[in-house]
């Protein structure tokens, strides 16, 4: 093993410059191509994809000698690594990691099903030498995040409810970091999608826009529970406008209206994503985007997995704390007064249109509904999360049912869609419904709703 270590060679293995791998046959026959991933393994190992069964694939399985050529993306230093092939994985941390980045790759270049990640082939590696050539200066040193990544977690640490937890997250990746485009999805498991509950860097939040699990980086990453980084990827469409423009396609005008536009960047030049996990569990996904190239490397992926991890963590321990056990009292209270604004419920998918407006849909769409129709029968407006956890039409799942999340969704739509109404804590586990305005609620699948108390 020569000299150069290849930590220091992390630059180079990051897929902006086109590695190209050469082998030759068992009868003497060279053969070069580009691969589209040579990832580090640790320091003396890496692992090159394998995608289909070429001449690049027969002649290593012949003879597993090899060497691969790298360049440095900033000063365009070229290295040769001289390999020695063990084995193909096609399970295990570092295939998966493969596999997620090709598939989200894959899947915002529509070209999902056709980019396969057939195995990772792990090769030794026995030597590193340095190509001749004109270099161009390298970048200046970077800053060490070590202390940046102390301070967000004391901010993450610091948070009392699960609301200023994820306010917490973002404002320590925009002051720490200094990222300026973020966001933090949950998992709703009974949908099998995730949903935006905070944002920040965006001219809209997009809190409630949706992503289906294996859809582009957030939703590979959260189907393979590995992050996805990719550094140097430009999609000529964003998430939001693909969406949009695949149901016109489709002439699913009703779905169309009912879309909460995806915040993300049009055209984003480097993309993080890390699942939110705890005790093996999919709790969310954690994402950063940038319109600069290159923008974050391996240690900015370290760091934003470290910050999902205690951001799981940190959800499962502020909903060990428990609820307040004792009941709400209901309460009359006195009518708004003014015209009354129409509130429709369609059962279908539980979606809520206040007039002629698409508000939300789904189990934040039925909690709505639910709140309205107990404050306009029982004249009531303070609620718990305990009785809602214990209303089975709600159909919240029994397990990981993000109530809190969901109601976190609920007040942030009311605050941008309804200046009338609103949601306001008043305690732990407890919150108000603050009504100035008179509603109509109707039922779309059933029977309208009178007004008159149960």
């Amino acid at each position: 093993m020569s000299t150069i270590s290849l930590e220091n060679l992390r630059p180079c293995l990051e897929g902006i410059i086109p590695a190209q791998l050469a082998t030759v046959s068992a009868d003497g026959i060279p053969n070069t191509t580009y691969v589209s991933q040579v990832d580090y393994v640790d320091a003396r190992h890496v692992a090159v994809s394998f995608q289909f069964f070429n001449k690049t694939r027969e002649n290593i399985l012949a003879h597993p000698q090899a060497e691969v050529v790298v360049i440095h993306p900033v000063t365009a230093a070229s290295y040769r690594l001289r390999l020695r092939y063990l084995r193909t994985e096609t399970a295990g941390k570092v295939f998966e990691r493969m596999k997620a980045r090709l598939a989200g790759i894959a899947s915002h270049t529509g070209m999902a099903g056709i980019f396969l990640l057939k195995g990772a082939d792990i090769y030794e590696v026995e030597g590193i030498e340095r190509i001749p050539g004109k270099e161009l200066p390298d970048a200046p040193a970077a800053r060490s995040l070590a202390p940046a990544l102390r301070a967000a977690t004391e901010r993450i640490a610091a948070a009392q409810d699960l609301d200023s937890l994820f306010e917490a997250t973002l404002l320590a990746l925009r002051a720490e970091f200094d990222i300026a485009h973020a966001m933090v999805l949950m998992w709703d498991a009974a949908a099998r999608k995730l949903f935006t509950v905070a944002s920040h860097g965006y001219a809209v939040s997009g809190v409630g826009s949706e992503i289906c699990l294996g859809e582009g980086v957030i939703g590979v990453a959260a189907e393979h529970l590995t992050p996805i980084r990719i550094p140097h990827f430009t999609t000529e469409f964003g998430y939001g406008r693909a969406i949009r423009e695949e149901a016109l396609q489709s002439e699913l005008q009703a779905q169309v209206q009912q879309q909460i536009p995806f915040p993300g960047l049009d055209k984003p030049q480097c993309q993080l994503a890390a699942p939110i996990t705890a005790r093996g569990r999919l709790l969310g996904v954690l994402y950063v985007e940038s319109p600069i190239d290159s923008r974050f490397n391996y240690d900015h992926e370290d760091i934003l997995v470290s910050l999902a991890l205690q951001l799981g963590l940190s959800m499962i321990l502020l909903d060990a704390g428990g609820e307040p056990e004792s009941p709400v009292v209901p309460v009359r209270e006195t009518a708004p007064a003014g015209e009354p604004i129409t509130v429709r419920h369609y059962q279908t998918d539980d979606s809520i249109f206040v007039g002629e407006d698409y508000l939300i849909k789904g189990v934040a769409g039925a909690i709505l509904w639910r709140l309205l129709r107990v404050n306009q029968r029982a004249g009531r407006s303070d609620f718990s999360n305990r009785e809602l956890r214990l209303d089975t039409s709600l159909r919240l799942p029994d397990i990981d049912d993000n109530l809190e999340a969901r109601l976190i969704l609920l007040r942030r739509r009311l605050e941008e869609r309804c200046n009338w109404l609103a949601l306001e804590k008043t305690g732990r586990g407890r919150f108000s419904m603050r009504l100035d305005r008179p509603v109509r609620l109707v039922e779309v699948g059933g029977e309208e709703d009178t007004g008159r108390p149960d």
